[in-house]
């Protein structure tokens, strides 16, 4: 038996005329705040605010930033309300154009809806704030069960009002002069569509190829391990040391990627994930086409209705819009083939003959550079081995003429 949740109202989603804009930043700002909070092992709720735009019945989310929080009077969680006006001040005035303003706020939530806990800063948001102030909510725990819709995010957002309690017997009461109705704040869903900008494209792609080199980390603390003996070598240090260091925490310097690698590899995981898709899209269509009767592979001409219906329990019902949609894609194919294959081949073979001597060209001029930059350092090395040969000489003819060799000596002799 499912309970409902008492601060969900009991009116529509489609009643209510607002439209929610959701852009990236804010998403990519709540993931990041969610884990940083988890493996700092941080202590207290997610809360955050939400800014953006409102123009009538429209809403656009266009950036987050996390808040700090403490308990008032009443053991509650609140706001910090100094410290948030100052953030929210500096965040208007980084964004004056277009000016934003605050539209709500985020935290962690069930899939059931709001709870008791997040009423106190709700309020304190809507009384100080915005009186129309949005609340989304994040599920964590359908990322970890896995237990999500492909292609739906992991969240909701809620708008509130106040509602009076409805009676339990479905009589109509009728108040009493002077008698204060009592309101409650209920929460009722919205819909929303996401919305992206140029600048945040290129954020999101940023962040995506960088996801594919991501490395899960296991925060749950592990039992320390007995640890064994340490063994000795000879030159007593402890055997092992410097080549394990590196092995220790499970990381090897040599496996690291340079920037340009990790574009590679996300280019060519892109490409190989959209050739399996290919291949499976094509396999389908293949599989659909072998199981249809034999009269509509192999003839022309229209096929027999009592045909059809003895061929419909042993082979795959017949669809003919899927039919049209397969003969059109076949009847483009020949766009994709060139119609003189011979002609095409020789162009092809042509233009990489061009590339190929284009390429041998510059290693032929590279290696001519090469050879004449050894030319002209060999020229420099065999002046200075000459000159040296002709100082070596002049310096031997002097030594010798000064102890009266052939010819007058340089050097008087002394008796």
């Amino acid at each position: 038996m499912t309970t409902t949740n008492p601060l969900l109202s009991s009116h529509k989603a489609s009643d209510s005329g607002l439209q929610v804009l959701l852009h990236p930043m804010v998403l990519l700002t709540i993931s990041d705040y969610i884990t940083r909070h988890t493996l700092r092992q941080l202590e207290g709720p997610v809360v955050g605010a939400l800014l953006g735009q409102q123009h009538g019945r429209d809403i656009s989310l266009e950036h987050a930033f996390e808040c700090k929080l403490v308990k008032d009077e009443g053991d509650s969680i609140v706001l910090h309300q100094s410290w948030f006006e100052e953030r929210l001040q500096q965040f208007k005035d980084v964004h004056k154009a277009p000016a934003l303003d605050l539209v709500g706020w985020f935290s962690l939530a069930p899939t059931s809806g709001p709870q008791s806990h997040h009423l106190p800063i709700h309020r304190q948001i809507l009384h100080t704030y915005n009186e129309s102030a949005i609340l989304l909510t994040f599920h964590p725990t359908t990322i970890v069960d896995r237990s999500g819709t492909g292609g739906e995010l992991p969240l909701t957002i809620y708008e509130s009002n106040y509602e009076g309690e409805s009676s339990g017997d479905g009589d109509k009461t009728m108040q009493v002069e002077g008698e204060e109705s009592s309101l409650q704040l209920k929460f009722r869903e919205l819909p929303y569509t996401v919305e992206t900008g140029e600048a945040e494209m290129i954020s999101v792609d940023f962040v995506a190829r960088g996801g594919g080199n991501a490395t899960a980390m296991d925060v749950t603390p592990k039992k320390p391990q007995a640890s064994a003996k340490p063994v000795l070598s000879d030159g007593g240090r402890v055997a092992g040391t410097d080549e394990g260091t590196a092995k220790t925490n499970g990381t090897d310097e040599t496996t690291l990627l340079s920037p340009e690698d990790e574009e590679l590899i996300a280019s060519l995981t892109a490409r190989a994930n959209a050739i399996k898709m290919l291949h499976s899209r094509i396999q389908l269509l293949r599989s659909y086409l072998a199981n249809l009767p034999q009269s509509y592979l192999t003839t022309s001409e229209p096929p027999d209705p009592s045909s059809e219906t003895t061929a419909s329990s042993q082979h795959t019902e017949i669809n003919y819009p899927i039919l049209r949609s397969i003969q059109a894609l076949i009847s483009r194919l020949p766009l994709l083939i060139p119609a003189n294959r011979g002609a095409f081949r020789h162009e092809v073979l042509a233009e990489k003959n061009d590339v190929s001597l284009v390429a041998m060209l510059g290693t032929l001029s590279k290696s001519v550079k090469d050879v004449s930059e050894m030319g002209r350092k060999f020229g420099i090395m065999d002046n200075a081995r000459q000159s040296s040969r002709k100082d070596n000489r002049m310096i031997g003819e002097d030594f010798l003429g000064g102890f009266g060799g052939n010819g007058v000596g340089r050097y008087p002799m002394v008796d």
